[in-house]
């Protein structure tokens, strides 16, 4: 992957057959990285909840399990496709394409390496934020066009969680743009390293907006404890239900996708992105290995929290994001601009800390 970034990169960005023939290979070149680590991030969940639980977890379909992923998805590919005598067909089977789409399209401004972006636009995270804001649209689709009750309001608590959730993230992303003084991914990587290793992170300044932003994560992303909108003891799994074979599938792939890409925001915005941990010239040579280093390891996170922490009820979520969460990060936005504002040295005198 590397390689082909590095190959596309000398091409002449004026002449448009060279400038749409090298974006295509960088999109097919993320495309094909991203699905098939994504097999293997959904084996090693499973082994995570195996472990937890004192289960092995899938270990037959190759060494050690490894191409489970792999049988699973030939699996979905060759079962039919069911769809409900009521349902509307066409909204039906557009709601997982919409999710599946958008899930992978928000990935083209998300930087996995010195200049290893598909798209490296100024206003990164503005485009985060648009293309979260309309996933949330495939989730409505689908349970709205399977006419039944349980996927409907599975959809409708998608749709509330989904909303509430994103305001605190907002004002999340925000205390870390005030420090740095960009919207661009890129930019928000390359201020965390200015010599100063793990101090330098973000993740010091900002430990409870990391806090919030973590556990807000899992809750956009659908992930349990909050997986209220496909609850199955009390929504038979929500808003796909009714789902069967590929259009499950990709429900499922969307979904995974979005909650990799929190766990790439989290390793952008608190941790350094590509950046090693220490200081070194010879460390930071790797940066694939650092970046995709990370992004695991929140992800096995997200995997510990799913299997020890219960489910939380509704009411509860919602009041966690609107009583708690929502003040907490409006406060610290207030905190850190104000304190910009008294002292206009203090976003540099972060970024000049030294071990």
């Amino acid at each position: 992957m590397e390689a082909i970034w590095k190959y596309v990169a000398t091409r002449d960005p004026s002449d448009p057959v060279q400038w749409v023939v090298g974006t295509g290979a960088q999109t097919l070149a993320l495309m094909v990285a991203l699905l098939v680590a994504l097999a293997f991030i959904l084996l090693f969940d499973r082994k995570v909840w195996a472990a937890v639980q004192m289960r092995k977890g899938p270990n037959v379909v190759g060494p050690f399990g490894l191409l489970q992923s792999f049988a699973d998805f030939f699996k979905f590919v060759f079962k039919e496709i069911i769809i409900p005598a009521g349902a509307d067909r066409t909204v039906f089977i557009l709601a997982p394409l919409v999710s599946f789409v958008l899930a992978f399209i928000g990935w083209a401004v998300v930087p996995v390496g010195p200049g290893m972006v598909v798209a490296d636009i100024n206003v990164g995270i503005l485009y985060l934020f648009a293309i979260s804001s309309l996933g949330v649209y495939g989730i409505i689709m689908g349970g709205w066009a399977s006419n039944s009750k349980y996927p409907f309001l599975g959809s409708l608590r998608s749709a509330a969680q989904m909303v509430s959730y994103e305001v605190s993230l907002g004002f999340v992303i925000i205390t870390v743009l005030l420090l740095v003084g960009s919207v661009n991914l890129s930019d928000i990587v390359n201020s965390q390293n200015r010599g100063a290793g793990m101090l330098n992170w973000h993740f010091i300044p900002l430990f409870p907006m990391f806090v919030v932003f973590f556990i807000s994560a899992l809750a956009e992303t659908n992930r349990p404890p909050f997986d209220l909108p496909e609850a199955e003891s009390e929504l038979v799994a929500g808003y796909q239900v009714e789902y069967s074979s590929t259009p499950y599938l990709l429900f499922m792939i969307g979904e995974y996708l979005n909650i990799v890409l929190m766990c790439a925001m989290l390793t952008i915005l608190f941790f350094g992105g590509w950046y090693s941990p220490f200081d070194h010239p010879i460390l930071n040579a790797v940066p694939l290995f650092w970046f995709g280093a990370k992004v695991i390891f929140f992800f096995f996170l997200f995997a510990m929290v799913k299997a020890i922490v219960p489910r939380y009820r509704y009411d509860q979520l919602m009041r966690i994001g609107w009583k708690i969460f929502l003040p907490l990060s409006l406060f610290w936005v207030v905190l850190v601009a104000g304190m910009l504002i008294l002292f206009p040295d203090l976003a540099d005198w972060f970024q000049s800390w030294r071990v």
